[in-house]
C-alpha cells in the first residue's frame, strides 16, 4: 500500500490523531522520531503532509480541519466554509432536497449541503481525492461519494446541481472557461435538465462570457475575492450581477447590474477630496464602482482607476477609507519623506507601473516615523498620495 492508502487505515488515523500542532521547525525531528517507532516511511510522509495541510485549512474550515483529509490542489480550490454555507442556503431557499455536487473535490460544498440537511451525491473523478471526500463526508448519512465523471450522472433524481470546475492544468491557472475541467459550456448545459444549477468560477471571468440568464455574484471574505458564483433558475432570481462582501461576522450585498453581460458603468472622475476610498475587490470585479461611488458620495480619482475620492467620510465594509494628508508628483516623494523622518512606509498602488518593493528601496527611508502612500493617477497625472487609514471595516 502507498502512503495515502496507509493513511486511511486504523494505524494511519491513529498516527494522525497523535501528531502535535504543525511546526515547520520540528518536522524533520518528528519524522525521524516516527521512523524510530517503526512507522512506514510512506505513511510518515503522508501523515506529515496532512499535518501541514490541516494547519493551512483552518483558515477555510476552522476547527473542522483537524479531522479532515486534504490534497494540495483540493485545498487550494476548496470553498471556504462560510461561503459554502451560503451556497447551501440558496438550495434550501429554492426548495431543493437532493443535490448533485458533480465536481466535489474534497467535499467542501457537499459538507455545507449536508449541514443544511440536503441529500448529497458528491462525484469526483480522481480516485484518491474521492477517498478523502468519502472520509470528510462520513459523518453525514445522507451524503454519498461516487468515483467517476460528474457529467455522466443521471440527473433525474436531483432537483439541484452544483459544480466547481477545475481551473488549473499542467500549464498552470487558466482563465478561459473553455479550458475548465469540465468545460464551462458543458456544465451550463445541465440547466436544461435541472434549472437549479450553481457554478463556482474564477473571479476574473469576462462579462461577455456570462450567459444572459445568470445571476453572477462576486464574493469577498475579509478583503480577499474568493469566487464568482453563477446561479440559475430558482437559485439566482433575476439575471444580473452583484457583490457580496463578508467582513468578520457581517456581510453586505449590493446589486451592480441588471444585465450580467453589460459593461461596467463609467463614472466621471473628480479632483482629489479629503478622503480616498479603496473599494472591495468584489465590488470592482462585479462592475459596481458606480454603486460604491453613489453610496460614498465620491468619484474616481482618474479615468479607469478604481480609487474613489470625496469630502464625506462614510464607514462601510464596501471600501477602505483613507484621509488625505498630502499629494505630490511621485518624484517628489523621496525628499518629502526624508524631511519628515519616515522610516516605515506602506505602499499601495493602482494604475502605476511600479514594483512597491523596488520603489521602497529607491526612497532610502530613514527615521522613526511611519506613513502610508498611495501611488496612482489623479486626473491623469501620476501622483503620490500620503494618507492614513480612517474608519473601520465592519
Amino acid at each position: 500500500m502507498d502512503g495515502v492508502s496507509l493513511l486511511q487505515t486504523p494505524v494511519g488515523f491513529t498516527l494522525l490523531d497523535s501528531l502535535p500542532p504543525y511546526d515547520p521547525s520540528t518536522v524533520d525531528a518528528l519524522s525521524m522520531q516516527l521512523r524510530k517507532q517503526g512507522y512506514d516511511p510512506g505513511l510518515i510522509a503522508a501523515a506529515l503532509t496532512q499535518q501541514r495541510l490541516r494547519d493551512r485549512a483552518a483558515v477555510k474550515f476552522g476547527e473542522h480541519a483537524a479531522s479532515m483529509l486534504f490534497t494540495e490542489a483540493g485545498l487550494q480550490q476548496a470553498t471556504r466554509a462560510v461561503v459554502a454555507d451560503l451556497h447551501a442556503a440558496r438550495y434550501v431557499a429554492a426548495g431543493c432536497r437532493a443535490v448533485a455536487d458533480i465536481t466535489c473535490g474534497l467535499g467542501a460544498d457537499s459538507l455545507a449541503f449536508s449541514r443544511a440537511g440536503l441529500a448529497v451525491t458528491a462525484v469526483e473523478f480522481d480516485q484518491a481525492t474521492a477517498g478523502f471526500a468519502r472520509h470528510n463526508l462520513a459523518p453525514f448519512p445522507k451524503a454519498t461519494v461516487v468515483f467517476g465523471d460528474g457529467l455522466g450522472v443521471d440527473f433525474a433524481p436531483f432537483d439541484g446541481v452544483f459544480a466547481d470546475p477545475a481551473r488549473r492544468s499542467a500549464r498552470g491557472r487558466t482563465f478561459n472557461p473553455a479550458d475548465y475541467s469540465p468545460p464551462l459550456d458543458r456544465v451550463l448545459a445541465i440547466r436544461d435538465v435541472v434549472p437549479a444549477l450553481g457554478v463556482k468560477i474564477a473571479p476574473g471571468i469576462a462579462y461577455a462570457d456570462l450567459p444572459a440568464d445568470v445571476h453572477a455574484q462576486w464574493v469577498s471574505v475579509d478583503g480577499d475575492v474568493v469566487e464568482a458564483g453563477l446561479w440559475f433558475g430558482p437559485l439566482g432570481g433575476s439575471p444580473g450581477r452583484s457583490a457580496l462582501v463578508i467582513s468578520g461576522t457581517h456581510s453586505v450585498e449590493i446589486e451592480t447590474s441588471q444585465d450580467p453581460r453589460s459593461e461596467a458603468v463609467m463614472v466621471e472622475p473628480a479632483p482629489l477630496g479629503k478622503y480616498l476610498y479603496e473599494p472591495d475587490g468584489a465590488v470592482i470585479r462585479s462592475g459596481g464602482l458606480h454603486v460604491a461611488a453613489d453610496l460614498l458620495r465620491a468619484a474616481p480619482v482618474s479615468e479607469s482607476i478604481a480609487y474613489l475620492t470625496g469630502d464625506n467620510l462614510v464607514d462601510t465594509p464596501l471600501a477602505r477609507a483613507f484621509e488625505v494628508v498630502d499629494v505630490m508628483p511621485i518624484k517628489a516623494l523621496k525628499s518629502y519623506l526624508r524631511a519628515r523622518g519616515v522610516g516605515s512606509l506602506e505602499i499601495l498602488k493602482r494604475g502605476v507601473d511600479l514594483d512597491p518593493d523596488q520603489f521602497r528601496k529607491t526612497l532610502k527611508l530613514k527615521g522613526a516615523g511611519a506613513a502610508t502612500v498611495i501611488l496612482t493617477r489623479v486626473l491623469g497625472k501620476h501622483s503620490a498620495i500620503v494618507c492614513h487609514r480612517v474608519g473601520r471595516r465592519v
